[in-house]
């Protein structure tokens, strides 16, 4: 589990942390030398009936607030700081909107330098917080004065944080694995290390993991969590990763250690906006965009109101980060850098035709929506947790309650896969009644019609088969009991044909003279003769009869002997052709494994 503090500079966050963990989470030397943090701080703390406890201590001054929205991401608990002495100051509101945006849940409050002031001006910061935290999550939240400097009421500090950690839900262990990264070095004799606190999932040593956005992957040589050596990286912990073969350039803030090798960063992602009454966008409004420990420049676009008050989004973000449905994030103008909304991510590889987002919905929704978008063209299983913010049990157990269909790493709608069934049918009478003299229509002309992937066109025809709707012979799909059928002065015209070829012998006509002579329909006619076993297409343009073709193949294997390679000239003399046809039909037997070509000249392999 991960606290993090929140407060104005000055509020003695730090010196809280270390009257409750005794480390000193200012470690910069400028840190030492200011007497302000600067940087992310960490430190662990026992809790009775808790156990460790990470907590991040952020900087408080106006001008860290990018590092302190890096450190508030992830937390599962606020510890909101205010000086007994000051009260409630500007960064104290701010901090404590952003925990709000954040979807933080719980948190307790400290007033520090308690010995500082009187108990009538105590009473007055009490109210003031109360008065401030009204409408917010931490209304209801333990207020304990203390003391870091006398000691005053921290153990009752540590009762009231185990009071509150003991209402927060538990991370999400059989998840994708993700820590964002807000600090890396290197280690002499380890390299470079990475840290960060564990959002979902696990990870093992000797496994492999990815940084993101980068794409590259390293094996986890050793992992730290608090301080001591472990074997697995486990959510709501503040863990370190070494990676073998990294440098240090290779991670940083902003970063994203991940092992999903599905998932990758996005620069669009639908958004469902919370913001304030005095900030009223139009399309193109720039923004700065946190996430994560992740910052960068965003245009809005697409926006919509919805009936709760909120707006719906697209952001086209200037850098590529990783995100998730159900992240959180916040957002502020770049100049003066202010505060002015957050939200929630709902899709964050939404479609480039889709219109605005909806609402946050449950799990079968969000699936039914997706499944719905992406029509024949199905979506990655591997793709639906991160869409959905939902754990792979989750998403596999909801997929049966939306009777979805997987054809291989795919899901599909079943209504997408109805009217893919509906499309082909459809195109399969067209075809066939346009075309009566085929034996039916090409499985790839199907396949290309149908705009979808092959492996989805294949399952179709295997559900249409099974249903008895088409049949299938070789590479050609009819609709089932369909037979081509030839007119009366079809069987005439085709029969004319299969004469002219036939009494041609070993020259027959080509293609386009018998078109110039039979007509139209003389191609469709000729294929339906090669189908039916009466012809062979020898070349391009020209077809045998199957007995002038079984004739002349005989000939060749009386004639030769077996090993010896011929020349063109002598084969021609056996076959009596003139070279316009021998080649040609050289090539033919070539294909047909009756001749093997050997430099110029050719072999007879033998009929068995």
């Amino acid at each position: 589990m991960i606290l993090g503090t929140a407060g104005h500079i000055d509020h003695g966050k730090t010196a809280l942390v270390r009257a409750l963990t005794g480390v000193d989470t200012d470690r910069l030397p400028e840190e030492k030398r200011r007497g302000i943090t600067i940087d992310l701080g960490f430190a662990p703390l026992e809790i009775d009936g808790i156990g460790t406890i990470g907590i991040v201590d952020v900087p408080g001054h106006e001008a860290f607030i990018r590092t302190m929205l890096a450190g508030a991401s992830g937390i599962d608990l606020a510890m909101l700081v205010v000086a007994a002495d000051e009260g409630v100051m500007p960064q104290t509101r701010e901090h404590l909107e952003i925990l709000s945006l954040l979807g933080i849940r719980k948190g307790v409050i400290a007033i520090t330098k308690s010995d500082l002031a009187d108990d009538e001006w105590k009473s007055l910061v009490q109210d003031d917080i109360r008065t401030l935290t009204r409408d917010t999550f931490l209304s209801d939240a333990e207020i304990v004065f203390v003391s870091a400097l006398t000691g005053s009421n921290v153990s009752e500090l540590k009762d009231a944080i185990r009071r509150a950690a003991s209402t927060v839900e538990g991370n999400r262990k059989d998840d994708l694995f993700r820590m964002p990264i807000d600090r890396a070095f290197t280690v002499r004799g380890t390299g470079t290390v990475v840290t960060g606190t564990v959002w979902s999932g696990s990870l093992e040593r000797d496994r492999y993991a990815r940084i993101e956005p980068g794409g590259k992957q390293f094996r986890v040589r050793a992992i730290q969590s608090h301080g001591h050596n472990v074997d697995t990286a486990t959510p709501g912990t503040r863990t370190a990763v070494a990676l073998a073969s990294s440098e240090i350039e290779d991670a940083g803030r902003g970063a994203n250690l991940i092992s999903d090798p599905h998932w990758i960063p996005t620069t669009r992602i639908d958004v469902v906006l919370t913001l304030h009454e005095n900030f009223s966008p139009t399309p193109r409004t720039r923004v700065r965009f946190h996430a994560a420990t992740a910052e960068t420049g965003a245009r809005l676009s697409r926006l919509r109101a919805l009936e709760d008050g909120t707006l719906s989004s697209r952001l086209v973000l200037d850098e590529p980060i990783l995100a998730r449905a159900q992240e959180r994030f916040v957002i502020r103008l770049p100049s003066p850098p202010t505060t002015v909304g957050g939200g929630v991510i709902v899709d964050p590889y939404p479609s480039r035709m889709r219109k605005a987002p909806h609402r946050e919905v449950s799990l079968e929704g969000r699936l039914a929506e997706i499944l719905g978008e992406a029509g024949p063209m199905g979506v990655k299983r591997a793709l639906l947790p991160i869409r959905t913010g939902y754990s792979e049990t989750a998403v596999r157990n909801a997929l049966g309650s939306v009777n979805a269909m997987e054809v291989g790493e795919l899901v599909i709608s079943p209504n997408a896969i109805t009217l893919l069934e509906d499309r082909i049918i459809r195109l399969l009478a067209i075809e066939t009644a346009n075309h009566p003299l085929e034996d039916g229509v090409s499985l790839q002309t199907l396949r290309m019609a149908g705009k979808a992937p092959e492996q989805v066109i294949d399952f179709v025809f295997d559900r249409l088969i099974m249903k008895g709707s088409i049949e299938v012979s070789g590479s050609l799909a009819r609709p089932a009991g369909w037979k081509s059928r030839l007119s009366v002065r079809d069987q005439e015209v085709s029969d004319a044909i299969l004469h002219a070829i036939c009494t041609q012998g070993a020259e027959p006509p080509t293609v386009g003279e018998l078109q110039s002579k039979f007509g139209s329909a003389t191609s469709a006619l000729i294929r339906r003769l090669e189908r039916q076993g009466d012809v062979k297409r020898v070349s391009e343009d020209r077809y045998y009869s199957a007995a002038a073709v079984e004739q002349m193949v005989g000939s060749l294997r009386a004639w030769a002997d077996t090993g010896r390679r011929y020349s063109p000239s002598e084969l021609k003399e056996v076959l009596g052709v003139s070279r316009k046809f021998l080649i040609p039909f050289l090539e033919f037997c070539d294909r047909t494994g009756v001749t093997e070509r050997q430099g110029d000249g050719r072999v007879v392999r033998s009929a068995g």
